[in-house]
């Protein structure tokens, strides 16, 4: 017998309609298979969909999953902003920590009651470094993103770094080189398969705004995504990154940044992201932000 499920479009780490990057939340999705599943997240084609389950055991209140329009991942910054904003909204939340299950493991999420709206905060998944990139693989990946060696920040190694789904990690000297970004996204697909890892966010710290340390861009065609918007499982790495290379001043125990991403293509939006310290050492990474339901719908299956 057919059943209705309930769906939201969500602009996640904005406060603005049209910015920052767009989710899909499925409230109800106990039921959905997983060919159904990604069949609505192809359908809404926004880079993730996020899909709420109810908790498979006592170790959690929460089960989330995350598609893209092409396959399951196991993490999702702004898909799980977007995920606890509505059930913060349908249940009226008060302040309160919420535990999760999703692929990278079973986490907390923190809801902020602000003037009658919320702010999401998510604990990370555990914070991995891969080896820096050799010379061979960091050139051919400089030539896909279609830079030249000097406008790479010598300071930055390329390096994989992951806090629950990895990303390589580039640092450039200006944000006028990052604004004319054109990959080949071809070439970039071709490297992911060869270094296993899907996503690539180039920084840099030329950033004239005000509170604002890095600017990003983000891309992913491996898995569909030619660009992602505003993306936490970028900015919340780089926060590990920036502590264990020395990157930034800390005061020993926690390190906090403001990453803006998306402006090139029209869809800026903020990641807050807080990075916990143990014996000069990332230890553990939090990503914020806000959100903005776009519209409702429903779909009968």
């Amino acid at each position: 017998m057919p059943r209705k499920y309930q769906i939201y479009q969500v602009d996640s780490f904005t406060n603005e309609l049209f910015k920052g990057n767009p989710a899909g939340v499925v409230t109800n999705a106990d039921g959905l298979t997983d060919k159904q599943m990604q069949n609505i997240a192809r359908e809404l084609n926004n880079s993730e969909t996020a899909f709420i389950l109810n908790s498979a055991d006592n170790t959690h209140e929460v089960w989330i999953r995350f598609f893209t329009p092409s396959n399951e991942v196991p993490s999702c910054g702004h898909a799980t902003i977007a995920a606890h904003y509505i059930r913060s909204m349908l249940n009226n939340y008060e302040s309160r920590t919420v535990i999760q299950k999703i692929g990278a493991g079973i986490l907390p999420v923190e809801i902020i009651k602000e003037n009658q709206d919320y702010k999401i905060i998510m604990t990370q998944g555990k914070i991995e470094f891969e080896n820096p990139l050799n010379e061979n693989i960091k050139r051919n990946i400089i030539e896909a993103l279609q830079l030249t060696e000097n406008d790479i920040n010598k300071s930055c190694p390329v390096q994989i770094v992951s806090t629950g789904h990895s990303k390589v990690l580039i640092g450039i000297n200006s944000q006028k080189a990052l604004d004319s970004l054109k990959p080949n996204m071809d070439a970039l697909s071709k490297i992911s398969k060869e270094i296993k890892c899907k996503g690539y966010f180039v920084f840099t710290f030329d950033s004239n705004e005000k509170g604002i340390l890095t600017k990003g861009r983000m891309f992913a065609p491996a898995i569909g995504i030619n660009e992602d918007p505003v993306t936490g499982n970028a900015n919340g790495p780089l926060g590990a990154y920036l502590v264990q290379h020395k990157l930034v001043k800390t005061n020993g125990k926690t390190f906090s940044f403001k990453g803006k991403q998306g402006e090139a293509i029209n869809r800026h939006g903020i990641v807050e992201v807080e990075v916990e310290i143990e014996n000069e050492m990332p230890k553990l990474v939090k990503i914020g932000g806000h959100a903005k339901v776009v519209f409702k719908t429903e779909i009968e299956i």
